[in-house]
């Protein structure tokens, strides 16, 4: 029961993504990628194509830890329980995050000073599956939906201070290096796709008993096989001639 439970194109994607990441920050320490080859340049024609590279690329083991088994989970939920819109969600919420994030430039928040960056790392995307998946179950008001937003809040609900500034909570000695410009934008493409697509798919099932005046005999079963077996009982009833009080005029004279 538990395997047909389990959607394998979920743990597929799940494994997949998680293993290119791995290829990716392989390469990376090869010297496939250095510098910022392959990062998100914010403004820059030449980081456009991390976009597309930047969430293979990490900025040590730590890095790509802390991000892999988010990834996982994330993308399995995602898979598992929108099976209808999940490529939809995954590769249009990796690609309008890597644009915003490459939209806004990295200002000190303190100085107003414009610090360019390379930004790399497959944060942006955790931050997209999971405010999808908590807003999502939030919007369309559905039990098996909103299980799942609670699993995400209870695991993941602390990735909501990642979206600011970490120089706002603490004192650096040096410009974090951390991109709040890509947890934010993960952050609002993720709420913003949970209500784009929060009628699509699978919704919240209304039953017959949920409309109290609703009726009707072809929804009846019951009912339909009975007058299909005892069709005579449907049979049109002999009736009574109403009475012609004309008729009984001399009886009514009499008993007057």
């Amino acid at each position: 029961m538990f395997k047909n439970a389990i959607n394998y194109n979920a743990v597929l994607y799940a494994v997949l993504m998680v293993a290119a990441m791995w290829l990716g920050f392989l390469l990376q320490n090869l010297g496939w990628f250095s510098g910022c080859s392959g990062a998100i340049i914010p403004l820059s024609p030449y980081g456009l194509k991390g976009i597309f590279l930047s969430p293979f690329l990490h900025g040590g083991l730590e890095h790509i830890f802390g991000n892999s088994v988010p990834i996982f989970v994330l993308i399995f939920l995602l898979f598992q329980f929108y099976p209808f819109i999940a490529k939809k969600v995954f590769f249009l919420g990796w690609i309008l995050t890597g644009f915003l994030v490459w939209l806004l430039p990295s200002i000190d928040i303190y100085t107003g000073d414009y610090n360019q960056v390379c930004i790399i790392g497959a944060s942006g995307i955790v931050y997209v599956l999971a405010f999808f998946l908590f807003f999502s179950g939030v919007f369309r008001w559905n039990t098996k939906f909103l299980t799942v937003s609670m699993v995400v809040a209870l695991y993941y609900g602390g990735l909501v201070w990642g979206v600011l500034p970490e120089e706002l909570f603490s004192h650096l000695a040096e410009p974090s290096r951390i991109s709040w410009q890509s947890h934010l934008s993960g952050a609002v493409i993720g709420v913003i796709m949970a209500f784009m697509f929060r009628k699509a798919g699978e919704r919240k099932k209304k039953y017959i008993w949920e409309f109290p005046n609703y009726y009707s005999e072809k929804d009846d079963k019951l009912w339909q096989e009975y007058k299909e077996n005892h069709p005579e009982d449907f049979l049109e009833l002999p009736y009574k001639k109403k009475d012609n009080v004309w008729e009984h005029l001399d009886e009514i004279r009499k008993n007057g």
